[in-house]
């Protein structure tokens, strides 16, 4: 596993926890919800695209 995809993951996950404070602050809790819906669901998205790449590597170790 790459470090800079954890550093991308804690990127988006302390963008997306001061976004959520300030709006949440600001009165604003259903646009913070959505925000931090978004943020997850992008991890989400490059999480999966890893383990796709990770099940392809495998496919191709055990294949002869």
């Amino acid at each position: 596993m790459d470090v800079d995809l954890v550093f991308r993951i804690a990127a988006m996950g302390i963008l997306v926890a001061v976004l959520n404070q300030l709006l949440a602050r600001s009165g604003r809790e259903e646009q913070a919800m959505m925000t931090t819906l978004a943020g997850l669901i992008v991890v989400l998205m490059l999480l999966v695209r890893k383990i796709s790449e990770l099940f392809d590597l495998i496919k191709a170790l055990f294949r002869f």
